[in-house]
C-alpha cells in the first residue's frame, strides 16, 4: 500500500467535501456526518464534471451540475443520470491526518 497525506482533518467540516490532486488526477475527499472519510474519484461519472463542488449529505454526494448521488462509501450510483458508479479508495486518519492508498 502506498498512503498519501491528503489532508488534515480538520480541513474539512462534517458533511463537507474537498478536492485533492494527485499525479494528475483529481479525486475528493469526503467527511460524513459521523466524521468517518472517504475518497473517490472527483470527476462525476455523467459528464466529468467536479464533485468538490457538490452536496454532501450524511454519507452521499450530490453532483453539482445533474444531481446524480453516489454513496460516498461505496462509490455506487444512487440517483441517475449517472448510472457509472465512482472509485473509492482506501481511506484511514493518523495523526490527525487524511491519509489515502492510492
Amino acid at each position: 500500500m502506498t498512503w498519501i497525506n491528503a489532508c488534515a482533518t480538520e480541513d474539512i467540516a462534517p458533511e463537507d467535501v474537498i478536492r485533492f490532486d494527485h499525479e494528475g488526477r483529481t479525486y475528493v475527499v469526503i467527511r460524513d456526518h459521523e466524521d468517518a472519510f472517504y475518497c473517490t474519484d472527483g470527476l462525476c461519472t455523467h459528464e466529468d464534471v467536479h464533485l468538490c463542488d457538490g452536496m454532501v449529505v450524511e454519507a452521499t454526494i450530490e453532483c453539482p451540475k445533474h444531481s446524480s448521488i453516489f454513496d460516498c462509501r461505496t462509490g455506487e450510483v444512487e440517483t441517475p443520470p449517472a448510472c457509472e458508479n465512482l472509485r473509492t479508495y482506501p481511506t484511514r486518519v493518523a495523526g490527525g491526518r487524511v491519509e489515502i492508498d492510492l
